[in-house]
């Protein structure tokens, strides 16, 4: 039965050449699509990761609930007791303390409010990677009194490297402390909104500046993102009550919907080149039953059952479906390096202002659902035409065509 479905298949050659075509060309288009979502979703995940956020963050219990809103509330008072424990986890790259603050900023000109960080520079200059300098430098360990704001908020009150300004905000006992400093650089992070109020300034001079001497969190980055549920685990297990463990993804909205958008977008997307294959393919099969339909009746004549027609119709759309998907899967595969070799310039994504280039990633994941896909597809299509052929009654078929 094989031996014949091959035969078959080869001797209509030219109604065979377009088969493969639909169910190739259905099958490389999943390919790319799927590896262009999945490139996407990476780069915006690690810029994500390396932009503010981290793999892990520790705080004290309750100041996630918190949203923030209450920092000196949920003050670590005794930070190094955290950082011995990360830095026995594995996997760990390095961490940072971070001491958040609210308040506003001055330059004489013009106020606004702020949302601050005392950062630790060497570290931060790690775990924030993604974060691009605008102007001037990123803060260094030997600043006192430096600062480096957010673009959008440096253009709110025109301000440029070199410039004096002045933080206002209420002290973690409930009174008034200010405290002037420099401007050493602009940055752009992954958030335009939040560089329309951020700033940084090094983690003593918050300090200082809050009337704390702990911090709000211990960011941690990881040596890779897979790490991240076997590390968090190994902290809370190590880290003393009263602390909890977030993970990048608890703390990401924007990246969460941003990947639940694209992954419904490449859902309808799956579904109309399925439609197309299905339709292309059950037109193809449909007409070279239809005329091969004396055919089916000789060997219905010659002792042959409507289950062996079936069977035969069936067994020579599998092959072609096996074929066309493994040629639009290694077609997919071909173009997706060559595209990545070029690049595919894109457009900042919504509340961003920096682009990027794109590549399409060969996800083993993706190609296995496009093959798996292209072949189910090819079946499906094929199911009812061979059936509706199997049934003709045997004196029909052999008068079809006469």
């Amino acid at each position: 039965m094989l031996k014949i479905a091959l035969r078959n298949i080869l001797r209509q050659r030219a109604r065979t050449a377009l088969t493969l075509a639909a169910i190739a060309l259905g099958v490389a288009s999943l390919v790319l699509s799927g590896g262009f979502v999945a490139d996407i979703l990476l780069q915006l995940r690690e810029a994500t990761i390396r932009s503010q956020l981290g793999h892990l963050q520790i705080y004290k219990q309750g100041q996630f609930e918190s949203g923030g809103h209450r920092p000196f509330d949920f003050v670590i008072d005794n930070p190094e007791v955290i950082d011995r424990i990360v830095d026995a986890a594995p996997g760990v790259v390095t961490r940072a303390e971070r001491l958040s603050f609210s308040g506003l900023i001055s330059n004489g000109r013009g106020e606004l409010p702020i949302l601050g960080e005392g950062v630790e520079p060497a570290p931060e200059a790690k775990i924030g990677s993604a974060i691009s300098m605008v102007a001037g430098r990123p803060l260094a360990a030997s600043d006192e009194f430096a600062i480096v704001v957010g673009e959008g908020l440096a253009n709110a009150l025109k301000l440029k490297t070199g410039d004096s300004v002045n933080l206002l905000l209420t002290t973690r006992e409930g009174a008034m402390n200010t405290l002037d400093f420099r401007v050493v650089g602009v940055f752009r992070s992954l958030s335009k909104e939040y560089d329309a109020r951020a700033v940084r300034v090094p983690l003593p001079a918050a300090q200082e500046l809050t009337a704390v001497t702990g911090v709000n969190a211990v960011v941690v980055l990881l040596a890779d993102t897979d790490l991240t549920a076997a590390v968090r685990t190994a902290l809370e297990a190590r880290l003393p009550a009263g602390f909890e463990v977030k993970t990048w993804r608890e703390l990401a909205d924007f990246y969460n919907n941003t990947a639940a958008l694209y992954e419904r977008q490449f859902g309808v997307l799956q579904a109309i080149i399925l439609v197309m294959v299905l339709l292309s393919v059950a037109n193809s099969v449909s007409m070279t039953l239809h005329e091969r339909t004396s055919e089916f009746g000789i060997m219905r004549a010659l002792g042959g059952t409507r289950r062996d027609v079936f069977r035969l119709a069936m067994l020579e759309t599998a092959l072609l479906g096996a074929i066309g998907a493994t040629l639009g899967v290694a077609a997919g595969a071909i173009l997706a390096l060559i595209i990545s070799a070029i690049g595919i310039p894109m457009p900042p994504p919504p509340n961003s202002e920096s682009g990027f280039v794109a590549t399409i990633r060969i996800v083993p994941a993706v190609l296995a659902a496009a093959l798996a896909l292209g072949f189910l597809a090819t079946v499906v299509a094929a199911l009812l035409p061979a059936r509706r052929i199997a049934g003709i009654p045997v004196v029909d078929a052999l008068r079809h065509g006469v």
